[in-house]
């Protein structure tokens, strides 16, 4: 069967990776086209456009990049129409999948989108859109389920997929001694820096991450770099060159720290997955921003918080995001009883999260779905 996938980030590659490993062994002829990244490239999919010429952060960088976006999409109605794809699966990114979405629908191709919009989050009314649209829904929190019946929309709770992403990571996983040397770093307990994928989420949020470093001279920070970008970009930035860094090794990195920066997304979730105590950094474009906090609904930022309902972990975001709030939040999450009772809530979040196999769920419906339709 033909599946034609698009993730547009970083955790989308990720996540339609394992999604296409796991479709992989319910269809031995599966055949995927892709937009995405290198982790869909290595299952064997063929890359249409790498995710790092399509991620823009925020409103103000959307409509300074529209020209872009626009070509993108129609180059992506007229590929999907010469591939043909028995199914079409849409793997979060809502501001363009929704768009081809719409396409498909009318061209009467099936389609199935995985992780959900964050129609909870602003835009309720993308609901109507969605329901007439998404011929099935796989969602990975726990309380979308509700959202959408209060909608007349049913759809499928499949779990976190990271549980398996993690729980995979471990086999073979190098020890703390080990890695910390063949990484060239000091036996001192490791501060991982998460400052996103993006360049210019980056460029914004690593400047303010390594104004801190001084203050714990006890601890060495380690830079995370997105796979998606070169070494020697990071490089350019000061304060780089003096600390660790490594690529494509993020959880092995939240695997040995002690604590953690991150900026809000995905690795908000995998930090706290790893049992790492984190501080959740965010700053973007001051219009982005104002334009945001008019829309979005709901009052937390991190995945953590979100899925707890609760303030499990701090959120320092934009003019709140400086030097003495930074280290203020870190040293209570370094030592003392903070940290223990973040580490607590961390082991009830992941209970809530549905336990593993979100993958091998979500191919299983698929892959069902296909055959019935």
């Amino acid at each position: 069967m033909r599946y034609y996938i698009i993730a547009g980030e970083a955790s989308g590659d990720l996540h339609a990776s394992n999604l296409m490993r796991a479709l992989k062994e319910h269809d031995l002829q599966a055949d995927f086209r892709c937009w995405g990244g290198d982790l869909m490239l290595a299952q064997g999919g063929e890359i249409v456009k790498h995710y790092r010429d399509l991620a823009f952060m925020g409103f103000a960088e959307v409509v300074l990049n529209l020209r872009t976006i626009v070509r993108n999409i129609k180059f992506c109605k007229q590929d999907i129409l010469q591939h043909k794809p028995d199914v079409l699966i849409l793997v979060d990114y809502p501001g363009f999948n929704l768009r081809i979405a719409e396409f498909a629908k009318k061209q009467g191709i099936r389609v199935v989108y995985y992780i959900s919009p964050q129609a909870w989050a602003w835009k309720e009314s993308r609901v109507k859109t969605i329901r007439s649209v998404v011929d099935l829904m796989l969602v990975i929190l726990p309380f979308e389920t509700e959202f959408y019946a209060k909608h007349n929309y049913t759809v499928h709770f499949v779990g976190h997929p990271l549980l398996d992403a993690i729980a995979s990571s471990q086999t073979g996983a190098t020890g703390r001694d080990s890695w910390l040397a063949l990484n060239g770093l000091d036996n001192r307990p490791v501060i991982a820096l998460l400052p996103g994928s993006r360049k210019q989420e980056i460029l914004t949020m690593l400047p303010l991450m390594l104004k801190v470093v001084p203050e714990f001279s006890n601890y060495q920070f380690v830079i995370a770099a997105a796979p998606s970008q070169e070494l020697s970009f990071y490089q350019l930035i000061p304060g780089v060159k003096s600390l660790g860094i490594v690529s494509g090794q993020t959880y092995e990195l939240l695997r040995h720290s002690h604590a953690a920066l991150v900026t809000s997304g995905t690795a908000t979730l995998e930090a706290a997955l790893f049992k790492v105590p984190e501080v959740v950094c965010y700053k973007g474009n001051r219009i982005s921003y104002l334009i945001a906090r008019a829309l979005i609904k709901i009052r937390f930022i991190s995945l953590v918080n979100l899925i707890m309902d609760r303030a499990v972990v701090k959120e320092l975001i934009q003019a709140d995001l400086n030097s003495a709030r930074i280290i203020e939040e870190l040293k209570l999450v370094t030592e003392g009883p903070g940290r223990q009772k973040m580490l607590s809530e961390f082991n009830e979040l992941e209970q809530k999260l549905g336990g593993p196999g979100a993958s091998q769920k979500a191919a299983a419906l698929i892959r069902d779905f296909a055959l019935k339709s």
